[in-house]
């Protein structure tokens, strides 16, 4: 706890002794090691997906907690694999990816159909994967900005993954037809067993108004959020909220004022409160995303958001280029700080 409040600096009271009044905890479902038994056993899923569930949770330091830290290693294909590994180029080797999540005590690791088919048989019985079925890329020209289908679910399943992943670019023009993709492979993948992750991310250049970024406001990702439970996602990838209206400000769908007047503030805590709120009050586990590596600050910056995350109600963090794109050893402690979040009791739920 002390290593905490000391990367919290500043902000570790305003962070640490918040409480939600807007949207109470009592009103979600919270994560704990009990969260199959008290919350998914109540849905469709059938009990493969009920095990495989069970396994994610059972793995890695995090393990019988409920909480949940992955490492995503698929930014190759979009960012570019020079761009991702030439900072720590043993991560060309899909080999190192897996030992980084081993070593680092992940519960799993996700990334390309690529990447996870080339070391299955070394690591699929030793780490729970997560096969990302959908990617954009930029070696295009001029670029796109659509999600394409890399493989498909089954050989997700013949490799022995135990979850598939999918990104939706919610208000994108081409979401319509994501939406009908990743609903018909969640679909699939709940027959065939495994667990369903929606990165659910917003894309639209008109997402941007007057200078201010509102593709991480609460309310217009909140509502991406919802979407994703809709369409079956167990676990919702959501990058932390840092704004809010953007409904107004965009002037799209519709909303609501106690969104603003009641149900949020501007506390990033409330913020993210009101994402988890989205995923069906915490029925569907939200986790989000760690961020673009920035250097020295990375390991403060990530025990930051795991704290926000956690006293918000949120399930986890997924969080990778923090961490492989440094030595090994120094990818593993920034893991660790992380997870060391969620293993102390002593950050409470707002």
């Amino acid at each position: 706890m002390t290593e905490i409040t000391s990367y919290l600096g500043d902000e570790a009271e305003f962070l640490l002794n918040h409480r939600c009044e807007g949207i109470p905890k009592e009103q979600l479902s919270l994560p704990g090691s009990d969260f199959i038994g008290r919350v998914m056993a109540d849905t469709d899923r059938n009990t493969v997906v009920l095990r495989n569930m069970q396994t994610l949770y059972n793995h890695g330091r995090l393990a019988d907690t409920g909480y949940l830290s992955i490492l995503p290693v698929d930014q190759g294909v979009e960012h570019s694999a020079g761009a991702s590994f030439a900072p720590n180029p043993i991560y060309f080797d899909p080999r190192n990816i897996c030992e980084l999540a081993i070593e680092a005590g992940c519960n799993a690791v996700a990334s390309t159909y690529g990447v996870l088919a080339n070391v299955a048989r070394r690591y699929a019985h030793k780490i729970p994967l997560i096969v990302k079925l959908n990617h954009n890329e930029f070696l295009s020209y001029p670029n796109l900005y659509d999600q394409t289908p890399y493989c498909n679910v089954n050989q997700a399943f013949e490799m022995g993954a135990v979850a598939v992943g999918a990104t939706i670019y919610f208000g994108s023009h081409e979401s319509r037809r994501q939406i009908e993709e990743i609903s018909e492979a969640f679909a699939q993948a709940h027959e065939l067993g495994m667990v369903t992750i929606l990165w659910a991310y917003l894309r639209n250049p008109g997402f941007v108004v007057d200078g201010v970024d509102y593709h991480t406001a609460a309310d217009l990702t909140g509502q991406g959020n919802h979407l994703g439970a809709t369409i079956g996602a167990d676990i919702v990838k959501q990058k932390m909220a840092t704004n809010n209206g953007g409904y107004k400000a965009v002037k799209v769908g519709k909303t609501h004022e106690k969104v603003y007047s009641e149900l949020t503030t501007d506390h990033p805590i409330d913020l993210v409160r009101y994402q988890v709120a989205n995923c069906y009050m915490g029925r569907i586990g939200m986790i989000n995303s760690g961020g673009a590596s920035s250097g020295a600050g990375d390991t403060a910056e990530a025990v930051r958001t795991a704290v926000i995350n956690k006293r918000a109600g949120g399930m986890g963090l997924i969080s990778g280029r923090k961490a492989f794109q440094r030595p090994m050893k120094d990818g593993i402690a920034i893991m660790h700080a992380i997870q060391d979040v969620f293993l102390d009791d002593r950050v409470t739920i707002a």
